[in-house]
C-alpha cells in the first residue's frame, strides 16, 4: 500500500537564487503522526505548504493518497478537498459566527445541506471541546479557542489528512496546552497528520517518526527516541542541545 503522503524530489526556489528546499523526499503512512522540525527559516513550512500546493514546487513530486497534485491533469481543488490545514494564523472569518466559518466550506466544497453541515460542525466542536462557543465570533474567543475552531472547521470536511504549520505559535503560553491536548486525541484517534511545530513535547508524545531539517534538507529523521535521545547528526545534536 502506498503512503497517503509522498514527497519526492522536492525543491523549491524563490526569486531563482533562493534555495527554500533542495530535493526532499519524506512520506506519511496512513494513520501516522509525522512531525517536521528545525530552526527558523530551515524551509520545513515551505515543505508543509507544497503538499497542498499553497506553495508551487519548482520540482519533485507530492502524492496525496495515490494522485500527484503536481501533476497538471490533476483537479487541484478535488484534491484538496481530502486535506485538512490549519496555519498559525486561525483565518476565520470575523463576521461569521463560529458555526458560520465551520459551515461555510461544507456547504460550498462538500454540497452538505445547511441541517447537514450544522450537525457536522456541531460534533466537531464537541470534539475539539467548545460546543457552547457555536453562536460566538471570532472577537469573543481566545486564541486557544479560535484555533480549536479552526481545527474543528478542518475536520468537519473529513480530510483524509490533516496538515499542521505551526499551529500553536501565534498563541499565548497558556493556551497552547488547550490546542495540543485537541491534537494529542487526534493522533490517539488514528488521524493521518503531517505538523510543522517547535513544540517538542508534543513531538515526543505524539509522533510516530520526526524529521529534522536544517537549510532546506532532511538531515535526519527516525523515531522520537532516535532523533531526541541519540542523534547521529552532529547538527541535529546541535540544534536539540540549544532548545532542549
Amino acid at each position: 500500500m502506498s503512503p497517503m503522503i509522498e514527497v519526492s524530489g522536492l525543491t523549491k526556489t524563490f526569486n531563482k537564487t533562493i534555495h527554500a528546499v533542495r530535493g526532499v523526499d519524506l512520506s506519511v503512512e496512513k494513520g501516522e503522526v509525522v512531525v517536521i522540525v528545525g530552526p527558523s527559516g530551515s524551509g520545513k513550512s515551505t515543505v508543509l505548504r507544497c503538499m497542498n500546493l499553497l506553495e508551487i514546487p519548482t520540482g519533485g513530486d507530492v502524492w496525496i493518497d495515490g494522485v500527484n497534485l503536481v501533476d497538471e491533469s490533476t483537479d487541484l481543488d478535488t484534491a484538496r478537498a481530502e486535506l485538512g490545514m490549519v496555519f498559525q494564523q486561525f483565518n476565520l472569518f470575523p463576521h461569521l459566527t463560529v458555526l458560520g466559518n465551520i459551515t461555510l466550506a461544507q456547504r460550498k466544497v462538500r454540497g452538505r445541506s445547511d441541517h447537514d453541515a450544522e450537525a457536522m460542525a456541531r460534533q466537531q466542536l464537541e470534539r475539539v471541546g467548545i460546543p457552547e462557543k457555536a453562536d460566538a465570533y471570532p472577537r469573543q474567543l481566545s486564541g486557544g479557542q479560535q484555533q480549536r475552531v479552526a481545527i474543528a472547521r478542518a475536520l468537519a470536511m473529513e480530510p483524509k489528512v490533516m496538515l499542521f504549520d505551526e499551529p500553536t505559535s501565534a498563541l499565548d503560553p497558556e493556551m497552547i496546552k488547550e490546542v495540543l491536548d485537541v491534537m494529542l486525541e487526534l493522533a490517539a484517534e488514528g488521524m493521518t497528520m503531517a505538523v510543522v511545530t517547535h513544540e517538542m513535547g508534543f513531538a515526543r508524545a505524539a509522533a510516530d517518526r520526526v524529521y529534522f531539517i536544517d537549510e532546506g534538507l532532511i538531515v535526519e529523521s527516525g523515531t522520537p527516541d532516535e532523533i531526541f535521545d541519540n542523534p547521529k547528526h552532529e547538527r541535529t545534536k546541535a540544534f536539540f542541545d540549544k532548545i532542549l
